[in-house]
């Protein structure tokens, strides 16, 4: 189930750059947009999870919810959403690789936690394909606004590192409460501070929402990106460690490039087919650790059940 998570998680994630380009490009202001988008989707999910009794409502009075809904939703959609006005969504996809690596970098040098040689050579291995899958193809005219979309998003991959990693933190102090409804408590707080940045920067005229592009974008990105994807993602860095949900941004570029080639007949050279193996290997090392620990634990679980089934059997043969 982690693996078919993760899985999913990539493929989901990796068509959402594309489709907050698509809406942002046909007028949906930026910052307004995320915010409808993280709070219905929020909204939807924690009333789901009352309703199943599996949350309160005093969850929403957590002071932690709000912190983390501060990193992990409003930091780091907020600059991502502006940026996508000024850079392209492959360019964003390939500065928001930098999350994994801002992780284990806060981890060793703020956690003075100890992360394994393997995983920093396989962030670096992993940054390096993506940077080869998607810059060879970049037009980019340079710009102050250009250059200040990249930082937007350098900076929103900061504040996704310590949301993930203090969201692990809340995850673990509220082992009772459903994963799931954690998310969707913090994507209401980072929606609703997502609508009061919007308020004080953005013109906001209701009309943009009849238009297919930002109406089908929006839809998406609330169902599919938020509802499904950030819960699956919430879910895994509950069950596994915040360093390796997070690898999905070197899967992301794959993914784009590979639609791109079945559906719209995009090139694909040999720098490209480079950057996908190059990513890949990057991935396998950066999970080297987690992987090893679920085969280790799927060994153990196996092991006591065929022992149970030994000791059964034999217990039907002295009866």
């Amino acid at each position: 189930m982690i693996l078919f998570a993760y899985a999913l998680v990539c493929l989901i994630f990796g068509t959402t750059f594309l489709a907050i380009k698509i809406g942002v490009d046909a007028g949906a202001p930026p910052f307004f947009s995320a915010g409808l988008r993280f709070f219905v989707a929020g909204a939807v999910l924690f009333l789901w999870m009352v309703w199943k009794r599996k949350a309160s409502f005093s969850l929403l009075l957590r002071k932690e919810m709000l912190f983390t809904g501060s990193a992990l939703t409003f930091g780091t959609f907020a600059g991502l959403y502006w940026a996508e006005q000024y850079v392209s969504s492959g360019l964003a996809a390939v500065l928001s690789a930098t999350g994994p690596i801002m992780i284990l970098l806060l981890q060793t040098s703020i956690l003075r936690q100890k992360a394994p040689a393997i995983s920093l050579y396989g962030c670096i291995i992993g940054l390096t394909g993506v940077l080869l899958l998607v810059l060879p193809n970049l037009v980019v005219d340079i710009s102050p606004l250009w250059l200040i979309g990249c930082a937007a998003v350098l900076i929103g991959e900061c504040c996704y590192a310590v949301g993930a990693i203090y969201s692990k933190k809340v995850i673990n102090s509220m082992p009772e409460v459903s994963p799931i409804a954690l998310n969707a408590a913090q994507m209401m707080y980072g929606g609703v501070l997502l609508f009061i940045l919007s308020l004080a920067t953005e013109n906001v005229h209701p009309e943009f929402l009849l238009s297919y592009e930002t109406a089908g974008s929006l839809v998406y990105l609330i169902v599919i990106g938020s509802m499904v994807g950030h819960s699956l993602f919430y879910w895994l860095v509950a069950k596994t460690n915040p360093v390796f949900p997070s690898t999905w941004l070197y899967i992301s570029p794959p993914i784009a490039v590979g639609v791109g080639f079945f559906f719209y007949n995009e090139a694909v050279n040999w720098v490209t087919i480079l950057g996908v193996f190059t990513i890949i290997a990057g991935t396998i090392l950066v999970n080297a650790d987690a992987l090893k620990q679920l085969m280790l634990k799927r060994r153990v679980r196996t092991s006591a059940a065929s022992n149970s089934v030994k000791l059964i059997i034999n217990k039907k043969k002295n009866i």
